[in-house]
């Protein structure tokens, strides 16, 4: 495993993160979703892989999935070797004010994600999505107070428009207040709009770039085509029905396979190493639902992609209308 400085920290984190998402109990929302005795295998192959970064939310399984990664790396690892983050913003209930990103949730739900995670601190606390109905100010503030308090070593941010992330950085520059150090946004071989602003932003004030469906939600791994899908996953999960859904994107599939072919490698092991090829990447938040799922993801570090596999894997890709904000 490679470790890699975390933007403008010292923190070191692994090469690839594991995302839980996955991990946690089928709900409406997430059918496909793996309960606990099917879960914790994968977090513990993460850890002899050398995964130090495990990524989650309140909101995955309504909390379930905080439950299982905080059970599972308590019984398997040390806690000060490892990086912890989780995120806030989504409703967890029919309460109104237990959603979003007033002081008041912020405060609850820091207490609510230690406590399920079994843990007296995160390493990284996110916000999940940008709240329209709360000025950003009352949430800095908020999120100063928690890192100052030693509820959270670091604050960070997730899919956004650039001028909202630029917004809140400089906000925090005016007060004084806990800066964010890194960005998850939406971001791989068939969704590059981010290096449209927000990635070059990031570069420019050395943010972690920690971008989530790396390989677009399974669609890059190869066995799917617009008219056929294989896994539960994919005929279950509507919110990748509505992101990918153009004849160019699987294209882009086609291209990969055709590379991965070639190399005599799988498909996520391509799109993976493209997206490790970029400078400005630091970790790759990598689900995992099936054997081989996290093995592909480390073994991709070790593939270097020529400029010219680059060049055919991103010269068919076309505009999109912004996807993962909401």
């Amino acid at each position: 495993m490679e470790y890699i400085r975390f933007g403008n920290t010292g923190m070191k984190v692994s090469r690839i993160c594991l995302g839980t998402m996955t991990y946690g109990k089928p709900t409406d929302r997430w059918q496909w979703a793996l309960k606990e005795k099917e879960s914790i295998p994968f977090i513990k192959k993460a850890l002899e892989l050398g995964i130090n970064f495990f990524d989650t939310a309140d909101i995955y399984s309504y909390g379930a999935s905080e439950e299982i990664v905080g059970k599972s790396l308590k019984e398997f690892a040390k806690r000060d070797e490892l990086v912890i983050a989780t995120k806030v913003f989504n409703p967890m209930s029919q309460d109104p004010n237990d959603q979003g990103l007033s002081r008041k949730h912020i405060m609850a739900s820091i207490d609510a994600s230690l406590k399920r995670l079994q843990t007296d601190y995160v390493d990284l606390y996110q916000i999940h999505r940008w709240d329209y109905d709360t000025p950003i100010e009352e949430t800095l503030e908020a999120l100063h107070d928690i890192v100052k308090a030693g509820k959270a070593r670091y604050i960070g941010a997730s899919s956004m428009f650039a001028w909202q992330f630029a917004k809140a950085l400089y906000t925090s520059d005016l007060h004084g207040w806990t800066r964010f150090v890194s960005m998850q946004p939406h971001y791989n071989l068939i969704y590059r709009e981010e290096e449209r602003e927000m990635i070059p932003l990031c570069r420019d004030q050395k943010i972690a770039v920690i971008p989530w469906s790396p390989l677009a939600r399974g669609l890059l791994t190869g066995p799917r085509t617009k008219e056929r899908t294989e896994t539960h996953r994919a005929q279950t999960d509507q919110y990748s029905r509505m992101m990918y859904t153009s004849d160019d994107d699987f294209e882009i599939v086609k291209r990969v396979t055709e590379i991965a072919s070639k190399r005599g490698l799988p498909n996520a092991q391509v799109a993976m190493a493209w997206l490790l090829s970029k400078q400005f990447i630091t970790a790759p938040i990598v689900g995992a639902s099936k054997p081989g799922h996290l093995e592909d993801a480390v073994a991709a570090i070790n593939v270097r992609l020529s400029d010219e596999e680059i060049k055919k894997l991103e010269e068919l890709y076309t505009p999109h209308p912004i996807l993962g904000h909401s």
